[in-house]
């Protein structure tokens, strides 16, 4: 079941959609009208990360954001209904935007797991993808300059602690609100977050998304990873936007300067005092600069059905 979104309507304002991927519902804000937007979320937030930019955009905007199953307003399937893989999660996005008919002028904004989903997404239907927007990510392996955190790597190697941490106390959805943060978060704001997430089997989503991580040959995702990293250089024709948080101890410098190797046409936008959750901290200066850029790099907008 899904939890109770009316005490927190204030700051998500948005009508609820529903789509149905292997047998499971997803559910995804779908506002405006124009050329497609569509907004990726990572672990642990849902699509509440972009409350204020699709605010922000939908006046000149289509702006889609979906909730990955177990995330947010979706279903919270357990392990034997639903395979907690990328794979899967690129499967369900590519889903959604194929029943929502979008057209050939989509527009991508990434964040954390997002931007391997996203842009593994996008890659596979690449002549429709017109721009893309990227938000303390990444989409290609680890940089071999950075370890992955010691926090990361005992909840995705230590399973029974993880277990306790994550699905037992909410750990990692809860600690976020306060780690990915430079300015505190105001209460009711940190409370939307962890909302989704409160209990032991709505937690699987959270701890998944860890241990799918993949940093040698044999983890299940490794070898989708590699064709995204090998095949990134196909989106370095489009225009790009990189905003980031320099304050963020998983998408740090060395992730940064990754982007801008691989893309060293595409504007930078960092922000000092911004941690992984970037539009939290920055939001008020970085929905300006969204809105530039879209209009820097206008593309025609299909004739689009909305689909509900």
């Amino acid at each position: 079941m899904t939890f109770d979104i009316a005490p927190h309507r204030h700051l998500y304002p948005f009508e609820s959609h529903w789509h149905e991927v292997g047998g499971h519902r997803m559910h995804y804000v779908d506002e405006g009208h124009g050329d497609p937007i569509v907004l990726v979320h990572g672990n642990p937030t849902w699509s509440l990360y972009f409350r204020n930019l699709i605010v922000g955009l939908r006046n000149q905007h289509r702006v889609i954001a979906p909730d990955h199953i177990g995330c947010g307003l979706s279903d919270k399937p357990a392990d034997d209904h639903y395979t907690y893989q990328l794979e899967r999660r690129v499967a369900d996005l590519e889903s959604l935007i194929d029943h929502l008919r979008l057209g050939d002028n989509l527009t991508f904004g990434v964040h954390d797991w997002g931007g391997m989903i996203g842009l593994t997404c996008a890659l596979r239907m690449i002549d429709r993808v017109k721009r893309v927007i990227i938000f303390n990510t990444a989409a290609f392996g680890l940089p071999p300059s950075k370890r992955l955190p010691l926090r990361l790597r005992i909840i995705r190697n230590v399973p029974p602690l993880a277990n306790v941490l994550v699905r037992g106390f909410n750990a990692f959805s809860g600690a976020a609100t306060r780690m990915a943060c430079v300015k505190p978060l105001h209460k009711d704001v940190r409370s939307a977050y962890v909302a989704p997430y409160d209990s032991w089997a709505n937690r699987i989503a959270t701890l998944r998304f860890v241990q799918d991580i993949p940093l040698r040959p044999g983890d299940p995702s490794y070898d989708l990873v590699c064709r995204t990293d090998e095949n990134l250089h196909r989106l370095d024709k489009l225009p790009m936007l990189i905003c980031w948080g320099e304050r963020d101890f998983v998408f740090d410098k060395h992730f940064l300067a990754e982007w801008k190797r691989r893309f060293p046409a595409a504007p930078v936008h960092a922000f000092a005092d911004a941690g992984h959750y970037v539009l939290e901290d920055a939001g008020d200066e970085i929905l300006p600069l969204v809105r530039a850029f879209l209009t820097q790099h206008p593309i025609a907008c299909d004739s689009v059905e909305t689909v509900t």
